[in-house]
């Protein structure tokens, strides 16, 4: 995958029509699988014990009623007309929103941010447009207090927490409503020994499959929710027509207040069960990256809308006139379906099933490596299952994870009724969270008038809000799972993210200041050896302490220094010309650089192999810019005596220095470019390639002379090894927090990428103890 090509300089919303619409067909196999299958257990949810069917059909129509509006005002008018609209550079979901309002009000809570970063290309900090007074204190008032800025994030986590329960609970009730068929067909309660057993091995084969990557079976996702799609609409235009052309009158919210009339208390409860119509809506913004606005638009809106209004009707219309039936088997969708049809839509009805859950775990993944790249959640190995889509991953300890928690919540249930409880309330929570957030989006990002924010909130919040009501007082019956696992998960995320908050800012406070650099000889008063060393830190500006703590007990240091951090920034995507910030420490004669690789939440990192390259090649970069008294863009850093230039990757360097290794050698070589090369046989071949005019300066050819063949020796790489423990005197909760759940986490969690990726011939672990 031509990783650095790839970029929103091109967006999709440019394309013709032809790319769109082919984007929209793509788009209801991987998007709107969990939300077309919803209708496989709504009905059966809503009437499961707090209201029952009686002659008059006003339970029916009442809940026909609710559902249309539902997916009326929130899936089409909330998301669809203005969600959607919230991209982050074309990302969505609910971390997206949380690293738009850190961009344009600084509210992140790790202090790496540099000014460098607001000119990225995908920043799109709209710093021009003028905001009233009411959205300038707001700003203002969530930069200076601390507890509101642990607020954005606790409800950021809160939200990332639901949708991986979420990935648990989706599962399991898509999978347990489509196999529940069998329950016509077999005799009475004799089925569940059946539905259990068979619904667990589908789910194990769903989750075995995940490591060969969604894009093997791509092509089959949305022919399968087309015919599902086509399938229940069809047989909700023949029920309607068959059995009560006029149940379009139950579209009134007249319906809805004779419902609630008529059922009270018991219809209130019941609403848990009509919210999971709404199922998978969020999945329309979170896999926002992986296709475009006008394309998710045109599928939800022509496609996946009417046919779910049809099918829901059907249902209303056929179960009108079918109430001894309804009294035989719980109301269900199959009840509905002609006889001679029930075992072809049983077929298609499960394969739907295992699209829509493949959806909500493929969605689970991406969410977990925002949260990753930005700090939030352990490192966990990513695995890219796909050379054409970038956002097509694999995490193997999260899916079998996810698979352990679903098998156990079918099997601990054995019903719809307990299960569609628990999802209910995690889709809710995730929606009422993203509301917030985009009452926020809309005064701070858009710059719109608060009072259409406050309209927002107030008219979907409230609508939500009834919703998660009827889904809590459930508590006991099943809405109990995901509060459970979101605890459990929050736990895990918000430890994680303050022990490495903590651990920066220990970092922080004892980095050594460049004056003492300053103060040692050229050789830094040590011993030069040949080589790079590449001294692996947090810190943005200054010298860490391992750097101290290594000389003093080993008086000996290579004859390139160059401290590097890579750090994540809060944008999609960093283009390739804008990947490295790359600065001098102290005189040319000491040879020490600080370079800075910026990666978005989305980005792949480069191989071991092309991420030395690109990083040799921009310091090489960075020393003929400096000698020609011009640079590419050069950025005041925190520090007044550092000063960082934007140098791109290699790639981008179309006019400027190459490199070139053995086995990398360059199929011809302009006449305009001049070679530096060793003047000694080394072990590894190394050239650079420069323009021949203007003339270079003698200090910048010795300059790239030497980190040529301190290239050709080799390169070391030195990493911080950490012991975080509490310091005397710390409160009991900071203690379990720092001592056992993050030293745990710390133990058990996988290496940085980077860090891996490194020959561990050459990786030298410098161990410190934190006192935080």
């Amino acid at each position: 995958m031509d990783i650095e090509s790839w970029g929103r300089q091109n967006p999709i919303k440019k394309e013709s029509w032809r790319t769109v619409i082919a984007l929209a067909y793509q788009s209801l196999g991987v998007v709107y699988g969990d939300l077309s299958t919803s209708p496989l257990y709504v009905y059966k949810s809503t009437f499961a014990e707090d209201i029952q069917h009686s002659e008059s059909n006003d339970e029916i129509f009442g809940v026909l009623s609710f559902v249309f509006w539902t997916l009326t005002l929130i899936p089409l008018l909330k998301y669809v007309f203005i969600v959607l609209r919230a991209d982050d550079n074309g990302e969505g979901g609910t971390f997206a929103l949380y690293s738009l309002l850190c961009r344009y009000t600084r509210v992140s809570t790790l202090p790496n941010g540099q000014l460098a970063d607001e000119d990225l290309y995908e920043y799109k900090n709209d710093r021009n447009l003028s905001a009233d007074r009411i959205g300038m204190s707001l700003k203002s008032t969530l930069e200076k207090h601390r507890f509101l800025k642990k607020i954005l994030l606790i409800l950021a986590l809160i939200g990332t927490c639901m949708v991986i329960g979420d990935g648990v609970l989706t599962p399991a009730i898509s999978v347990f409503s489509a196999v529940s068929g069998l329950e016509l067909s077999m005799a009475k309660h004799h089925h569940q020994y059946v539905e259990v057993p068979v619904a667990c091995v589908i789910l194990v084969f769903l989750f075995f499959l995940q490591h060969y990557g969604t894009h093997r079976l791509g092509f089959l996702f949305a022919p399968i929710v087309i015919t599902w799609l086509l399938c229940i609409s069809a047989i909700g235009v023949y029920n309607i027509i068959h059995w009560n052309p006029h149940v379009y009158q139950a579209l009134s919210p007249y319906y809805m207040y004779k419902f609630l009339k008529k059922t009270q208390r018991g219809g209130w409860m019941s609403l848990g069960g009509i919210l999971l119509c709404i199922t998978g809506s969020e999945a329309m913004f979170a896999d926002l990256g992986h296709f475009s606005q006008l394309s998710i638009k045109i599928a939800f809106t022509f496609v996946v809308y009417p046919s779910l209004i049809l099918a829901y009707m059907g249902q209303a219309a056929y179960l009108s006139k079918h109430h001894v039936i309804a009294s035989d088997y719980h109301i269900g969708f199959y009840v509905s379906v002609p006889e001679k049809l029930r075992y072809p839509v049983l077929a298609i009805a499960i394969l739907a099933a295992v699209v829509g859950s493949q959806a909500i775990i493929t969605g689970t993944f991406s969410i977990i490596k925002q949260c990753s790249a930005l700090g939030c959640f352990p490192r966990v190995k990513i695995v890219h299952t796909s050379s054409k889509i970038h956002g097509q991953i694999y995490i193997p300890e999260v899916n079998w994870t996810l698979m352990v928690l679903c098998l156990a919540v079918t099997i601990g249930f054995r019903d719809t009724k307990h299960i569609s409880n628990a999802s209910g309330l995690a889709v809710i929570t995730v929606m009422l969270v993203t509301t917030c957030f985009m009452s926020l989006v809309i005064v701070l990002c858009w710059h719109k008038n608060v009072l259409f924010a406050i309209c927002f909130i107030f008219f979907f919040g409230s609508i939500e809000a009834l919703y998660f009501s009827a889904s809590l007082i459930k508590f006991l019956e099943g809405a109990w799972v995901p509060i459970v696992l979101s605890f459990i998960f929050l736990a895990v995320m918000y430890s994680w993210h303050y022990g490495t908050l903590k651990k920066y800012e220990f970092d922080v406070d004892n980095k050594i200041p460049i004056n003492w650099l300053l103060t040692l000889s050229p050789n830094l008063g040590i011993t030069r050896v040949r080589g790079i060393g590449l001294i692996h830190t947090e810190l943005v500006t200054g010298i860490p302490a391992i750097f101290s703590h290594f000389i003093t007990n080993l008086p000996a240091f290579h004859q390139v220094l160059v401290f590097l951090c890579i750090k994540s920034v809060p944008v999609p995507h960093v283009r390739p010309e804008e990947r490295f910030l790359v600065g001098r420490i102290g005189p040319k004669e000491y040879r020490v650089y600080r370079c800075i690789a910026r990666y978005g939440y989305r980005d792949i990192h480069m191989d071991d192999v092309e991420f030395e390259k690109d990083l040799v090649c921009s310091i090489g970069e960075f020393i003929r810019s400096e000698g020609r008294g011009q640079s590419f863009e050069a950025v005041e850093d925190i520090d007044a005596n550092e000063r960082l230039t934007v140098i791109g990757t290699t790639s981008t360097h179309i006019d400027g220095i190459r490199i070139c290794e053995e086995n990398g050698e360059l199929t011809h070589v302009d006449t305009e470019m001049i070679e530096i090369s060793s003047p000694e046989v080394a072990r590894k071949r190394v050239r650079f390639l420069v323009p021949e005019s203007p003339q270079m300066d003698l200090s910048v050819r010795e300059e790239l002379q030497e980190l040529m063949e301190a290239r050709e020796a080799g390169m070391a790489f030195i990493l911080g090894h950490c012991y975080v423990r509490a310091k005397r005197g710390s409160s009991l909760i900071k203690k379990l927090v720092i001592n056992i759940g993050y030293d745990f986490l710390r133990r058990n969690c996988r290496g940085p990428t980077y860090a891996l990726s490194f020959p561990q011939a050459s990786t030298l672990e410098v161990g410190m103890i934190y006192h935080v």
